[in-house]
Formats: structure tokens, C-alpha cells, sequence
């Protein structure tokens, strides 16, 4: 689907729309070009409208059988759904085989059947007939569709074969393909330049934002979000991309402030409902938290992504509830999904924990560490679980055999300091809370942030956490 927002929104095309629409509902079927029902189908697919969308195709290729775009809006729609006996069909109804668009379903059928490199030869072979003018188009065109199927590296393949295409929309498609290849310092650079020419273009804002985010820059993230949001108050990305940076951040009231109001604008969107019960969990309100996570598990639809984390909150919720047998139900429903059955393991030990079922809790751990083959981000995790449950000793005597092991066989691992800084601080060993203070600030600073941030000012530099703690408890002495 082809979706070009300022077209949908152009008199030419609202003139377009009224006089189809108008047609329709007095009965008739208007005259149309085969291109123009087809840019009618992906403004009523964009807006959800799908019924609408089929029958302006359908009407399309009642019309014109051999026509190229209803063909391929067809095709692509086959092969949305894995029927690619119909997509063949499709593509071999159109007529005309010197036009681009089929040669780019021929490509995309290829790749959606598994047959990437078959596509690319067949494309490089089509380069040859490509005129000169519209090479760069071609280079374009090629490099979206393997974005499309999210394979970010051929994709940059065909943009390096650009002859020096300095266009926006080619920036914007590399910014785009080095997101994609996790190059998220690139892509920022190249969408703050198309932001100099483009300051007030919602659209790279939020992508801007979303390379910062997966970048770790939360608070330049949120900046960019906000810039979205003076453009739009009511887009949704630019909303959730501010809700997601508050959250990571740790500012839990804030982010369910966004989190609530992207929910009124996407009220059927699961995502919204969850991390609104997310924030309140992480801010202890379980009781508010579980009906929105209901919610949520009401709306999603079978193949959301979201659907074993839903299960897990859920988890949290009727164990702090002491509800011991519907979370350990919720905990099970996990086993359905893709999802990391190993940190599921110790979610269940977890609970069991904190309904002091003990035994059952370390029979789980045992399992965890068994299907992780030892590995230490497990422990760590299993740490942490003695620790949040207030088994604050044994979390101590744990954290030292931990380091132990780590320095044997994992020395490369320099996760867990901030951890054992916090036990100390908690158990009053305050020579020893400076000691792994130090080191998490020297080895982990991200970790030092999100585990210990809570001890100091919000805008104290994670640098200066020793000196102002040892500062602190001198005054203290």
C-alpha cells in the first residue's frame, strides 16, 4: 500500500474521493482510471476502511482485467497473507511487462518466497534496461522493497549504487537502512541534516527520536518527541516515542501521563494499555494496573508481539496479590509464545519468593540456571529477585560467589556492581558500597544509572556519584 499523506490530503484528491464517493452511494459506478481507484483503495486501506479498499480494486480490475496497479495491489495482498498461488496469478494477468511496477512484484514475490538472492539477480538484470533518468528512482525503488522484507543489508547494497543521488528521499532511505542495520548514530546525523531543511517535519522528528531511543539517548529523545508534538499534540508516534523515553528514564508518573493520552488516541492499540500497566506496576499500584493489562489482553489480537509480556505483567499483579495459582496460570500462557522462556523461569522463582514458597522458588531458579547453561545474566537476574524480595543477606553472600564465577570464566562480564552497592548501602557496609559504587561508575555506568539513580539528584552526572556519596557520608559520620 501506497500511502502519501499530502496527496491524501490535496483538493485534487479530496475532489477525487467526493465525486467516487458520491457515485457510490447513489448507486452508480462512476468512470474511472485504473490508477485513480487504486490511490482510492490505499486511502481507504490507510484510513482501515478495507471493505471500501476491495471493492474500489475489485471495480478496478472490472474495468481494466490486465491493468498493472490493481494487479499488484492484489498480489501484494496475496502475498501479504502467504497465498502466493494467488500473487503469481495476479502478476500474470498484468499485460504490460515493461512496466517497472511489474518487474518490482516479480522481485517482491521472490524475496517474500525466500528467494532473496534470485530477486536480486533478476533486478540487476532489469538494471540494464533502465534509463538513465530514472536510474536513481530504480536504485530508490529496489532498496524500499528489500526494507520492506527487512533486509537492511541488500537494501544498502542498492543505495550504494546510487550515482550521487542527493535527493531528501534518498537521504531519508539511508537514514532509514542504517537504522535498520543498528547504525543509529548514522541515521540521527543524516535525519538532523533533512531536519535543517525540513524543521518542521513531524515525520523525521519521530524518526530522529526513534534513533536516539534505540541509541540510548532518552533525554534527546524526548526532546525530539516534543518537537513531534508541537507539530501534531495528537500524533501517536510522536506521543508513545515520549511515554517510551519518560519510562526508560525511569520517571514513571510522567510516562503514564503519555502513555494514557496515546491510549485516547489509539484506544484499540494494546501497546498503550499495557505500559500504562507497566508504569503502574513499576510505581507498586497493582490494583490499577490489573484491569488495564485486562484491557489489553482483551484487545490484542491473536499475533501481537505483546502478548507474553501482557501475561507476565498480569504475573506480577496476582502475585503481589498474593494470588499465587492465577499467576503461576498467567506464567504458563508464556509457553505458547516467543518469548525468553529461560527469564521466564525466573519470573516463576520470583513469585514463588514472594509468596515465600521457597522451596518451589529455588526449584525454579535450578532450572533457569540449568537451561542457561550457567550463564551469568540469569544469576544476576536470580540475584536481583533475592534482593527485591528483601532477602538482603543472602543476596550479599550470592553477589560475592557470583563475582567469583564471573571473574573464572566470564571476565569480559562487568554487570553486577551496581547491585551490590545497593545491598551494601542497604545492609549498612558502607566501605564496601563506595568500593562497587566505584566500580559500577568505572565499568557500567548504564547500569549505575538505572539501579542506583534513586540514591542521588536526577540531574547528578553518573561521573560524580562516588564524590558526592563520600561527601554524603562523611556530613553523615
Amino acid at each position: 500500500m501506497n500511502i502519501d499523506e499530502e496527496y491524501f490530503k490535496s483538493e485534487e484528491f479530496q475532489e477525487l474521493l467526493e465525486n467516487y464517493e458520491a457515485s457510490i452511494n447513489a448507486g452508480r459506478n462512476p468512470f474511472m482510471d485504473a490508477d485513480d481507484l487504486v490511490d482510492l483503495a490505499d486511502y481507504y486501506g490507510w484510513q482501515g476502511f478495507d471493505d471500501k479498499a476491495e471493492a474500489a480494486i475489485d471495480y478496478a480490475l472490472e474495468l481494466y482485467p490486465t491493468a498493472t496497479l490493481p494487479n499488484v495491489f492484489k498480489a501484494r495482498k496475496a502475498v501479504g497473507i502467504g497465498d502466493f498461488t494467488q500473487a503469481h496469478f495476479y502478476c500474470d494477468e498484468i499485460e504490460n511487462h515493461d512496466d517497472p511496477d511489474y518487474h518490482y512484484l516479480v522481485a517482491e514475490i521472490m524475496i517474500a518466497e525466500g528467494n532473496s538472492q534470485q530477486a536480486d539477480d533478476y533486478l540487476r538484470e532489469y538494471a540494464k534496461s533502465v534509463e538513465p533518468d530514472e536510474y536513481e528512482d530504480f536504485v530508490r525503488d529496489c532498496a524500499n522493497l528489500y526494507i520492506d522484507y527487512d533486509q537492511n543489508e541488500k537494501a544498502y547494497e542498492w543505495m550504494l549504487r546510487s550515482r550521487g543521488d542527493e535527493s531528501d528521499d534518498f537521504k531519508e532511505l539511508m537514514a532509514r537502512t542504517l537504522f535498520g542495520l543498528g547504525k543509529y548514530k548514522d541515521s540521527e546525523r543524516i535525519f538532523n541534516e533533512l531536519i535543517d531543511q525540513h524543521p518542521y517535519s513531524k515525520q523525521y522528528w519521530n524518526a530522529l527520536a526513534s534513533a536516539q531511543f534505540m541509541n540510548e539517548d532518552y533525554s534527546n529523545a524526548i526532546t525530539s518527541s516534543e518537537y513531534a508534538i508541537a507539530i501534531d499534540p495528537n500524533d501517536p508516534d510522536a506521543v508513545s516515542s515520549k511515554a517510551s523515553g519518560l519510562f526508560r528514564l525511569g520517571n514513571y508518573e510522567e510516562a503514564l501521563k503519555y502513555f494514557k493520552r496515546y491510549s485516547e488516541l489509539e484506544p484499540d492499540d494494546e501497546f498503550g494499555l499495557l505500559h500504562q500497566g507497566v508504569c503502574l506496576v513499576n510505581m507498586v499500584r497493582h490494583d490499577e494496573a490489573l484491569p488495564l493489562l485486562r484491557m489489553a489482553l482483551a484487545v490484542a489480537p491473536k499475533d501481537s508481539p505483546f502478548l507474553a509480556q501482557i501475561y507476565q505483567e498480569l504475573a506480577f499483579c496476582y502475585s503481589a496479590q498474593h494470588q499465587v495459582k492465577q499467576a503461576l496460570d498467567m506464567l504458563d500462557k508464556t509457553e505458547a509464545y516467543d518469548c525468553d522462556h529461560t527469564d521466564m523461569l525466573v519470573v516463576k522463582g520470583h513469585i514463588l519468593l514472594q509468596n515465600n514458597l521457597i522451596a518451589e522458588a529455588e526449584e525454579a531458579f535450578k532450572q533457569a540456571i540449568m537451561k542457561s547453561d550457567n550463564s551469568p545474566a540469569i544469576l544476576l537476574r536470580i540475584i536481583v529477585s533475592l534482593y527485591d524480595n528483601r532477602y538482603l543477606n543472602a543476596c550479599y553472600q550470592m553477589l560475592l560467589k557470583f563475582f567469583q564465577l564471573v571473574r573464572e570464566y566470564y571476565p569480559e562480564y562487568k554487570s553486577g556492581n551496581a547491585y551490590m552497592a545497593l545491598c551494601c548501602y542497604d545492609l549498612g557496609r558502607n566501605e564496601e558500597f563506595i568500593k562497587y559504587l566505584r566500580l559500577a561508575v568505572e565499568q557500567d555506568p548504564k547500569e549505575a544509572f538505572s539501579v542506583l539513580g534513586c540514591l542521588f539528584p536526577e540531574t547528578l552526572p553518573v561521573s560524580d556519584y562516588v564524590t558526592y556519596m563520600e561527601q554524603r557520608l562523611h556530613n553523615n559520620s
